[in-house]
Parts: C-alpha cells; structure tokens; sequence
C-alpha cells in the first residue's frame, strides 16, 4: 500500500522522541490556528467543469524567475536535523529530484552553502531560497543576506509575523529548549559579534518595520518575498513598496493562536494585491485537491512544511521524495477532474463552500 501523509506522520510520531515530535506537530496556545488550518479546507469545495478537452496537463509554474515542475514548494521549517541525521541535506536532495523550491530556514542544522550544494548534486538547475528573520544589528542581517547570495540562492523570503515567539504549550510542557548536542542553527555561525564559532541566538525583531525591509533590499538584487501577511492592507503596502512576492501564512499555527486559517486569508489578499506580484500559502495544505482550492482562490504556488518533516523522519530523502511525489500525483489528478489543463485553468467559480449547493440530481 502507497504510504498517504497520514501513514507518515503515524511513521514520524512513532519514530521520533515525544518532545521533538510534539516540537514539529505542535502550535500556539491551545492550538485553534494550528487545526483550522486544515479544517478549513475541508469547509471548501470543488465545482468542476466537464467536457474540457484536457488530455495533456502541465503542472508547472514559473515564481521570481525559477521553474518549478508544480505549483508546490518546500515551505521553511527549522532544524531538520532532529527528524534525520542528514537533515536539510536529505531534503534538499529529495526537492531537486522532484524539481521544485526548496526554502531553507535561517535556524536549518545544515548551513545555507551545503544545502544549495546537495540539491545541484541532484540537478544543477536546482532552486534554493533562503528565509531570512531580519536581525536587530544590521550588520547581521547584512551578513546573512551575502551568505545566502554566495551559496546561490534565488530569493529571500523574509519572515515578518513573529515579533516575538509564540507561545507554544506542548514545548513548555516538555522543557523543549536548546537543541541537543552536535545540533545547531548552522547559519548562525561566524557572524559579527558572535562569541568565536558559537551560534548566535536567532533575535525575534520586535521593532521590525518598513524602513528595514527597505534597507533589506538595497542590500540584495534578489527578489525579496514576505512571509506572513494575512491582512489586505499590508498586501496593499507590500506592493507599493515594491515587494516581488507575498506567501499568505499563519506560520503554520504557531505564533498568534487568535488568527484566521491561511486558506481563509488568501481570497483578500490575492485581491488586493490584484496580479501584480505571485501570492503564495501555506498552512495546512494535506491534499492535492487542498493545493487546486488554494490556486483557484488566488495564490500562484502552495508551500508544505509539517509533512515534509513527516517523510523526513519516516524515511529521510526518500521519504521526503515521497510527500512531494504523492502531492503532485494528487494535484494532476484534481486537475484532470476539474477540467484543467495547467494550474492557471484555476479560478474562483470552482470553489464553493461545502453544503453550499442544493441537491439535485445524483445519488
């Protein structure tokens, strides 16, 4: 039987050690965001259209200049390393081999160069993004930025949702702080002002505002995604601040418990920011039917965090090939059922509420 996420995420429960598994699975409070991200999805619909002609599908999508063989990427999640001992190497391999963005996190166990190394071992044309929390000393940040750009990476993806940690219950209740020994934020390494080759503490930028994402990308010719953005008004600023890209994201439910669901999020961003910059989402995103509701309410791509760290831990790269496999098979799938013939085939008038509809002919 082919493994589906469910069986994987058993597979990681099983595998892992309470504290990291409850690390991976758990969000803030008493977990509202973290659920409705998934449950909202099941609240959603697909109308499909018939008689489409739609032998031949293309899956893939162009973002910020990198194709990606789907409209699914690696979303970024930290310290890959507590899943599998080859960490964000193993899943960076396993994102090149299905031709697709990989986001490394700035807290990755495997420092930014050998991640985009291992994925162009696998396909030289491989895509690395770097996500990137702003510091408060700018020489920090600066630092970052040029390290990300040396190991190749295309973009940057700013996190701008956390000014401060979210309050995560299940790590209180295990004591779940520093990383156990050999592990660290690798990227965190050598910068300025760090106590010799200690890693620094990874700041939350309390006082982050527009004028640091301004000084951000006269630092960098990269094009510069924000991460987090729910409200349409800050869609709005984002592009008349020149902004290249808005991934439309409740931090996967660990940061502010009182949020809406991603997927609720996406209809007023994506029409506010009117075409004129990609919007992506993450957050919750389980089947590849979650992935045409997500296209057909606006956004460009979907990113998957939780189950790549599932197949990690099941079965490291061949476990994270696995998610990413099973995610585009399923997406085809919907697609040929929808009438589609390539994901901007997606649109709005596909997607209703669940119940919504009255009952007519059918059994």
């Amino acid at each position: 039987m082919i493994p589906t996420l469910a069986d994987l995420r058993e597979r990681a429960r099983e595998r892992l050690e309470a504290p990291v598994y409850d690390f991976i699975a758990g969000g803030a409070g008493e977990e509202t965001a973290l659920r409705e991200n998934e449950a909202a999805f099941r609240r959603l619909a697909l109308l499909p259209r018939v008689l489409r002609g739609a032998a031949e599908r293309d899956l893939s999508v162009t973002l910020c200049g990198d194709r990606l063989a789907m409209p699914v990427l690696v979303s970024p999640t930290a310290f890959h390393r507590l899943a599998h001992p080859r960490g964000e190497s193993a899943t960076a391999r396993a994102t090149a081999a299905a031709g697709t963005v990989l986001v490394t996190g700035m807290a990755a166990t495997v420092p930014v160069a050998e991640v985009t190394a291992a994925a162009r071992a696998v396909d030289p044309a491989a895509a690395v993004w770097f996500q990137l929390y702003p510091q408060p000393e700018p020489e920090v940040t600066a630092e970052l930025v040029r390290r990300a750009e040396r190991a190749g990476c295309s973009a940057l993806v700013v996190t701008v949702d956390s000014p401060v940690f979210g309050r995560r219950e299940r790590d209180a209740r295990h004591g779940f702080g520093d990383l156990p020994d050999g592990l660290a934020a690798e990227n965190m390494r050598g910068l300025p002002g760090a106590d010799g080759d200690r890693p620094r503490a990874i700041a939350m930028p309390a006082a982050l505002s527009w004028d640091d994402v301004r000084r951000l990308r006269a630092l960098t010719r990269l094009p510069v995604l924000l991460k987090g953005v729910l409200h349409p008004e800050d869609a709005r600023l984002a592009v008349a601040e020149g902004i290249d890209g808005l991934l439309v994201s409740n931090h996967g439910g660990r940061q502010l418990d009182a949020a809406p669901a991603s997927v609720e999020a996406l209809p007023a961003v994506a029409a506010a920011v009117a075409g004129r910059v990609p919007v992506l989402l993450d957050g919750g995103v389980r089947r590849g039917s979650d992935v045409a509701v997500a296209l057909a309410l606006g956004a460009s791509a979907v990113g998957v965090g939780r189950p790549v760290l599932w197949g990690l831990a099941a079965d490291g790269e061949a476990g994270v090939r696995h998610v990413l496999e099973l995610l585009r098979a399923e997406f085809d799938h919907v697609l040929a059922l929808c009438g589609g013939s390539r994901p901007a085939d997606l649109g709005p008038g596909l997607v209703v509420a669940r119940g919504s509809l009255r009952t007519g002919e059918g059994g």
